[in-house]
Formats: structure tokens, C-alpha cells, sequence
């Protein structure tokens, strides 16, 4: 395999003097070692093996070929410190580049890129600035490029936004210039290796064990649920918490933008919208998508998020027999989220009477849960709410859980307590029709969670 990797003639060695003609004066800086080390690589592997060798026998092969480029380089660098740039070229050849290590931190939750010499992280809720750094924006384009190519799409000038995943489910988007106007923006956001259940919600305090009983009858007994909240307050992660109270013997059909929910059921069907192509023709949109969808004799639909047009026939699944789906939808609060989704119905181009939107929501959608990210960092379900029908033309709702914010505490995070609001929820008939029983004493009024 070593003399094959190499693009050298039938016997000769895989590494031939000549391939090591001296270059120009050297580039200084890590980075830029590192960058023209990988380049100069790129010019004598042969490529189209590198997937098919581990990653141990590609060290070990292309060791002398990294000593004889430094020493071409004038370059004399430690053991330590060559096997950290062996390391760095590795992830260059077969990853991400700088991004590798970043991507193997589980401490880290997003990653922002400011052009390609400023890179942040988010660890535990907190911005952090990192020594992470991109020779120039060729690298970093190239780096973008092998990301969006990886599931099927692209970017350029003509299409200079794109949403894209990683290999795990990490969401990506990138923006690029003209758009972007220093330089390239991306921005990662990572999830779990193993996905978060309620349990571990419980432990961060993002939920309390009450109130997570309610939810788990929620989804056991098929409410259609609405999950609200602003940008990185958590909604696909407990989308994906909720999803594990599924009986698996469900057929779950997923629809998202990009592929990124973390279903454990073994009955799911996962479909991804795809882009327009280079002349405009063979977009396919959620809308087309969730259409679909209720030709494939799914138990329940799960959209990742709804935006647009999408949302008439996500209620119109939810109200044809597809109990128990679920969604999410940027919003601040239950009620505008319920707005969100009447603007959205607007959107979908239909003429529909306001009050029968409002009623055809109220009919559709039985729980909104709102999460938030608050201003320490931290992620909590700060309320649920049951929708309870139509007042004349408005959706009436009462609130079952809530998070009474008092403060801020001495450790300098948000000190408060989740609460009940004394509501007993029409929703524990339909849970007791299932055999879902929950103890009365959970509703008491002002009753803290715990």
C-alpha cells in the first residue's frame, strides 16, 4: 500500500529526489507550513487512495516524506513538533483542516468563523475567542467547499449562502463573499456524539423531573406539539429528547433543511430539501417534502423547522391523522409563536379567512413549549402551554409550567425557579384514555418544580 499511495513508477521508491526540488523561500508561520507542507502532499499522493488507508499506516507513510519537505524548507522543528504538524497535515488531507481539533472538543457547542483569521467558540454557554487561524481565504473557501461537496451542494458567487451538515449531524452554514463583505462567515453548530435525553435536560437544569413527566405524556399520547424559541436556545435538541418517548413501533418520517435530528426509533424515514441547481431548475422544498410525505404512511411527521408555506400542511397533517407530530419555530414567546404560524399560512398563498387560520392552528396544535437561552448561557424550558380552542377570533391557552425569573444569583447566573400555575391540563383525559397516569398533586398551585 506505501509504494502505491505515492504517484511514483513501478519500481521505483514512492518517494523519488526529484519530487523535492528546491522551492521558494520559505513561508513563515505554522500555519503557513502546515498549508504549503499539504500542498506540496497533494502533488505526490495518489488521491484517490487516501480513503481506503487508515489513518496509522498514512502517518507512518507519509512521515519521511514531512522530514524530507522541512529539510527542503530549511525548517528544523522538535519531535513534539512534528508530530503535531504531521497531525495537522492529517487533518488537512483526510478532515477539516484547523477546525479538526475544534470538532473533537466536546466542551465546545459552536464554532463561529469571522473571516479566516478570527475563530470563536461557545464553551458552556460563553463566547471564547481561540488561536485558531486559516492561512488566507482560499483555505478557508477550500475548507467550505469540502464541506457543502460532502452532501450534495455548493457555493459560489452565484450561490453564495448555503446550509450544509457534517458527517455527525452538526449543522453548517456559510456565507461568502460579495455577501459577506471581509471575508467568509461560517458558523457550526455541533451536537452530541450521543444524543441528549431527558435525563441529561434534568441534570443541566434546563428542565425539571415533573416537568418532564408531562412531556413525556404529551408525546406518549399523541399531542401535537410546537417547540418555540430563539436561535441556540435548544429546540432540535429537545425536539430530539421528546422524539425518544416514540413507541417504537411507530413509523416517524423527518423532514429538515439539513439533516440533523438524532432519532433513536428504528421505523424513520429521514428526508432532506435540496437547492436549486447552477440553472435554477430542481429545487425541492419543505413544502414539497411534507406533501410527500403523507404518501408514505407515516404515524407521525417531524419538521425540523418551519419557516414558510410549510406550515398549512404541517397543521393540515396534524389534522388529518397524523397525531403526534412535532415542529419547531423561531419565536419568543407561545403566543407569538402561534403568531409565526398564522403569518406563515399567509405565506403559502392561499386565501383563507384570518379566524379560519387561527382555527385550523387551535385545532392542529395541542402544546407550545418555549425554550430560551438565557442570558448566562444556560438553556431552560421557561414555559408549556396548552392550547385550549377559540374565544371569538382568538386562540385561547393556559399555562401549565412556567419559569419564575427573580434574579441574578452570586455565582452570577439566572436565579429563579420553575413553577406550576395551579392549571390542571385537558390533556390528562386523553393521557388516562392511554393508560397515562400522572399524580393530581403535580398542579397545585405556585407548587415549585423540582
Amino acid at each position: 500500500m506505501s509504494d502505491m499511495l505515492w504517484k511514483s513508477a513501478p519500481g521505483q521508491p514512492p518517494l523519488p529526489a526529484a519530487a523535492f526540488a528546491p522551492v521558494a523561500a520559505p513561508i513563515e508561520g505554522a500555519t503557513a507550513l502546515k498549508v504549503r507542507i499539504h500542498q506540496r502532499l497533494i502533488e505526490l499522493l495518489n488521491l484517490s487512495l487516501l480513503d481506503k488507508t487508515p489513518r496509522e499506516s498514512l502517518r507512518l507513510d507519509i512521515r519521511g516524506a514531512v522530514s524530507a519537505l522541512l529539510t527542503e524548507e530549511k525548517r528544523i522543528l522538535s519531535l513534539a513538533q512534528t508530530d503535531q504538524l504531521i497531525e495537522d497535515v492529517l487533518d488537512e488531507l483526510l478532515g477539516l483542516g484547523p477546525l479538526e481539533p475544534l470538532l473533537k472538543d466536546e466542551t465546545v457547542s459552536d464554532i463561529l468563523i469571522n473571516t479566516h483569521e478570527t475563530v470563536y467558540v461557545e464553551r458552556r454557554g460563553i463566547l471564547e475567542r481561540t488561536d485558531v487561524q486559516f492561512q488566507d481565504t482560499r483555505h478557508l473557501v477550500r475548507i467550505i467547499n469540502k464541506i457543502v461537496a460532502a452532501v450534495g451542494r455548493r457555493v459560489d458567487e452565484s450561490q453564495p449562502m448555503v446550509d450544509a451538515r457534517l458527517a455527525d449531524g452538526s449543522r453548517v452554514n456559510a456565507i461568502i463573499p460579495p455577501l459577506a463583505v471581509d471575508g467568509p462567515l461560517v458558523s457550526i453548530r455541533k451536537f452530541a456524539k450521543t444524543p441528549i435525553h431527558m435525563n441529561r435536560l434534568i441534570e443541566l437544569g434546563s428542565v425539571t423531573s415533573e416537568m418532564a413527566h408531562i412531556l413525556e405524556g404529551i408525546v406518549k399520547s399523541r399531542r401535537n406539539v410546537l417547540i418555540s424559541g430563539g436561535t441556540g436556545s435548544g429546540k432540535t435538541t429537545l425536539l430530539n429528547a421528546l422524539s425518544a418517548f416514540i413507541d417504537h413501533h411507530e413509523r416517524v418520517v423527518t423532514i429538515e433543511d439539513s439533516a440533523e435530528l438524532q432519532l433513536q426509533q428504528p421505523h424513520v424515514g429521514r428526508l432532506e430539501t435540496r437547492p436549486a441547481n447552477i440553472e435554477g431548475r430542481g429545487e425541492v422544498t419543505q413544502r414539497d417534502l411534507v406533501r410527500n410525505a403523507l404518501r408514505m404512511r407515516p404515524d407521525r411527521i417531524i419538521v425540523g423547522e418551519v419557516r414558510a408555506g410549510e406550515a398549512f400542511d404541517m397543521l393540515q397533517a396534524m389534522n388529518t391523522g397524523h397525531d403526534g407530530s412535532m415542529t419547531t419555530v423561531h419565536a419568543n414567546t407561545p403566543r407569538d409563536a402561534l403568531s409565526r404560524i398564522e403569518q406563515m399560512i399567509g405565506m403559502a398563498g392561499l386565501e383563507i379567512s384570518p379566524r379560519s387560520v387561527r382555527q385550523q392552528i387551535a385545532a392542529a396544535i395541542h402544546v407550545v413549549v418555549q425554550a430560551e437561552r438565557m442570558d448566562d448561557g444556560r438553556r431552560r424550558i421557561v414555559s408549556i402551554v396548552e392550547i385550549t380552542g377559540m374565544e371569538e377570533d382568538v386562540i385561547s391557552t393556559q399555562e401549565i409550567f412556567r419559569f419564575n425569573r427573580r434574579g441574578r444569583g452570586a455565582d452570577g447566573g439566572i436565579a429563579g425557579q420553575f413553577e406550576t400555575t395551579g392549571v390542571r391540563p385537558r390533556c390528562l383525559d386523553v393521557m388516562a384514555a392511554r393508560g397515562l397516569a400522572l399524580p393530581q398533586m403535580i398542579f397545585t398551585s405556585g407548587r415549585q418544580s423540582v
